[in-house]
Formats: C-alpha cells, structure tokens, sequence
C-alpha cells in the first residue's frame, strides 16, 4: 500500500498560503527581517522569520481563539488549506478512518509565557504541569482531530528539526496500517521572550544584524541560524483511494528512515550517511535516481561539515544538486522538515529546484549548491534530510506520481 501525498497547507515566512509562498521561494524571496512581535533590542539575536499578514480572526470562528495560541491557529489554517487542497471534506468520511500525526518542538513557549504572565497578575488562576501537557498535546494534533470530527489514529513527534518528516513517516505507517486519510506534517514557532531565552541557550543563534548575512549554510562566514515560524500540513491517502476519487497526486512517500547519532566521544561515525543509504534502500532507489537534496543547513560550521560529508559520501563530491530554501524562512523547528518536503513536491511538480540564498558555497564542501536563483530541471525524485538538536538524523524520498511508478 502506497502513500501520497494528495493536498498542502502551508504558512511561512515568505508566504501565507501554498502558491504564496512558492512563488517566493522560486524567486528567492526571503522573509527574515527584524522580530516584531516583541523588542529584541535587548537580545543578542534580533532576527527571524514570521508568518507575514496572517489574521486568525479571518480564517477561525472567536471560539477558538482563547483556547489556542499563534502557533496552533497557524496549524489550524494549514490543515484547512490542506484539506480543501485535496478536496476532501472529512464530515463525508468515517470518522475512525481519518487520522492526525503532527509534529512538536519549541511551539509550548508562547503558551507557558501567557499563562506566566497570568500567574503574575493579582487573582490568577494556577495551571498544573497536567494542564499544560493536555495543552501541549492538543496543540500539536487534538486542535486538529476535534475541528475535523478525526477519530482515527493521532500521535505527536517530538524530534526537534527532524519531527516533521517523523510525523509524515508515522502517517505513511497508519495508510498501510488501512487508515484511510492522515493529516500530518508540523507547524511551530516560538518568537516570545521565554521562547527567545530558550532559543538563545542552545548556542546557534546567528546575531548579525543584516538579514542577508545572518543565516548562511555552507558558506565560510557561516556564524548559526535564524530562527523562524510556521511550517506545512500534509494530507496523505493510499495510492489506490486516492486515483479512485479523481485526486491531483503531489507525489509519493517513497522511503524514509531515522537515525540516531551515537554519543560524543565514543569515536563512532555520524549516522546521518546511514539514513540517506536506508532511505534510499526503503525507496528502492539508487543514489543516481535522485534529482536534488533539500538539506537540513544547519548553518555552523561543524554541523555543516558533517552533513557535506554524508552526501558527498552518497553520491559522491557535486554528485547531486543541492538546496536549502530555508535560507528565505528561517528554521521554523518541528515545521521545518514538512515545509521542505512541500517544497520538495513542487519542485517535482514544476521541474524547478528553488534556490539558496546569500550563499557563497564554501569550496570544501564540494557541493552541487543551487544559489543565486531557482534552476530548471526535471525532479523525478527529492530527498529531504532533517536533523534535530541531540542527534536525531531524518530522510525521507518522495517522488512523481505514484501511478506512474508501477
């Protein structure tokens, strides 16, 4: 049982909306500029990409918007967007056959510092740790299953930058399972102060100032990265259901593995290289069958090394074109590996891999970097690679319509 990926939803930083922010990615278009939802001036990193012009008001009914923060509105929109993408109306389906697999990382912050600040005020109400789980579990998917009446089967991942691509992984196993639909993917931000602190503690927060030098994988002046909001949900379906309804078929989830990177110090190698072989080895494809890599771009040094090195041992030095258009949105978190892998299913659609941008690729790599602006070419099959903060290693191969693959 094959899955596919049958509509998208996506609200980032260079773009409210799928076609919005294509078009700016294709003409690399970025959305990093100066945080505005709170004073950074008295930050070390002033820098990140929100979601531009987004209105909850417009798209949600008023009784969802106490209950809910900015991350999880942005979630809610996206899966609307998502399943109107597909066509699908889910008060037409079963209830136990519709499923939600998310993604969560650093999303919680904004909710903890509300409810803080209620804390501080003369006659608040205390929160438990209880209710701020229940909180961070319905954020991630319950928001989702209880607006769409889904009763199926709902899962968080919790993976940092990788969870977004775990989650998709995870809804590809409940389609084989016989699940008929799964919304999956991830959306997360946390641009608050409490949030900001956080983020800060973790050491790779670029704190240039110039939004066009901040943020620069693979390039000698790479100094960490820029932090942003938002993501994509994805709506995937077997193969079978979904060309019997007539539906547009993005691409198929071809293969995926996870790795786990073994502890510093024990002299073990990186595991990434070893998720890109079992990817390719669970798509049943050769390193030659892949038209472009979207990488994880963690933009320091070391980290960029590690990743140049496990593609360049795969398909060996500019062996494979190479992008990382989260230079135009940040690194959105749990939201990250979902975006890319949308972005991934347009570049197949469109025979065009967006570009990188502000990146002078650093020689030493010895990668195919696509920069500058977008390049044509036939994309039959994407590998998008994800990791996440404590050694989490994700890949995922999506290609063409799966009926075309028989």
């Amino acid at each position: 049982m094959r899955a596919v990926i049958t509509g998208i939803g996506v609200t980032a930083p260079n773009g409210l909306g799928t076609e919005a922010y294509w078009a700016a990615t294709r003409d690399g278009t970025s959305g990093i500029a100066r945080v505005t939802r709170f004073d950074p001036s008295s930050y070390p990193a002033r820098l990140a990409g929100e979601v531009p012009g987004f209105v909850a008001e417009d798209h949600l009914p008023s009784r969802l918007l106490p209950q809910t923060d900015h991350m999880t509105r942005l979630a809610l929109v996206a899966a609307d967007w998502a399943l109107a993408d597909a066509g699908v109306s889910p008060e037409d389906l079963p209830e136990f056959g519709m499923g939600v697999s998310t993604a969560a990382s650093s999303g919680g912050f904004e909710f903890g510092q509300r409810e803080l600040q209620n804390l501080w005020s003369k006659g608040s109400r205390h929160v438990s740790g209880y209710q701020s789980f229940a909180w961070f579990y319905a954020v991630n998917t319950g928001q989702i299953s209880i607006r769409n009446g889904m009763r199926g089967p709902s899962s968080v991942l919790v993976s940092d930058q990788a969870g977004g691509l775990d989650a998709v992984a995870q809804a590809r196993r409940q389609i084989r399972k016989g699940i008929r639909l799964m919304v999956t993917g991830g959306v997360d931000g946390s641009i608050c102060p409490w949030g900001w602190v956080a983020q800060l503690a973790g050491g790779r927060l670029s704190g240039r100032d110039q939004a066009d030098r901040a943020y620069l994988p693979f390039d000698a002046a790479a100094c960490g990265h820029v932090p942003g909001e938002g993501g994509a949900i994805l709506l995937v379906e077997e193969a079978g259901v979904a060309a019997a309804r007539g539906a547009r078929i993005y691409g198929e989830i071809a293969g995926y593995a996870a790795t786990f990177d073994p502890k510093p110090g024990s002299g073990r190698p990186p595991a990434l290289r070893r998720a890109i072989e079992l990817a390719l080895d669970d798509a049943e494809l050769a390193p030659g069958d892949i038209d472009v890599v979207f990488a994880d771009a963690a933009a320091t040094p070391e980290l960029d090394r590690l990743e140049a090195e496990a593609i360049t041992a795969v398909f060996g030095p500019y062996g494979v074109p190479v992008t990382a258009p989260k230079t135009m949105t940040g690194r959105l978190y749990s939201g990250a590996g979902a975006l890319d892998l949308a972005a991934a299913l347009l570049a197949i659609r469109d025979g065009i891999v967006p570009p990188t941008i502000n990146v002078s690729p650093a020689a030493e790599y010895e990668l195919d970097l696509v920069t500058g602006q977008a390049r044509p070419a036939p994309v039959r099959a994407a590998l998008v690679l994800a990791r996440g903060h404590g050694g989490f290693n994700s890949a995922i191969v999506v290609r063409g319509r799966a009926e075309q693959q028989a």
